[in-house]
């Protein structure tokens, strides 16, 4: 009799796999808003506002650069609700994903970044995914049995 069953084997390397790649995309998520975040009061790593659509500040009438302060202030909070709480923190950082996706491809030139950008709130959904797989009790997270 053919048994349907994994092997015990087999399904704790699925779930070593599984945490690994919950793990990797749940420290990413987090790390690069908070870092990019911090960057847009800065300016390090590049001049942030050359990104921005003209449309951004005419519906908001700030300056560019106090446009950034409050992108970078929101990266900064959603980086960090990925680390407390990556089901709805990485849904959070998917829907900026797409707004910054939308701000690029009014821009020209950035269409480039944008299909980059698509690429990392794909990533985000995915660790939505990966989230929505976990139990958290007793503030430790275990993966529930899915499969």
């Amino acid at each position: 009799m053919l048994d349907h069953q994994p092997q015990p084997v087999a399904q704790e390397a699925r779930h070593h796999g599984t945490q690994q790649a919950f793990l990797l995309l749940r420290t990413v998520f987090t790390i690069a808003p908070i870092a990019f975040g911090i960057d847009k009061f800065t300016n390090f790593l590049v001049d942030w506002t050359s990104y921005l659509a003209p449309l951004a500040t005419q519906i908001m009438p700030v300056s560019p650069q106090t446009f950034m302060y409050g992108v970078g202030a929101v990266e900064i909070l959603a980086g960090l609700l990925v680390a407390w709480r990556p089901k709805i923190g990485s849904l959070v950082v998917a829907a900026w994903l797409a707004g910054i996706i939308v701000n690029l491809l009014l821009v020209p030139g950035f269409f480039d970044v944008a299909l980059r950008d698509f690429g990392l709130l794909v990533g985000a959904l995915a660790l939505n995914r990966l989230a929505s797989g976990r139990t958290v009790t007793g503030g430790e997270a275990r993966n529930r049995p899915s499969w």
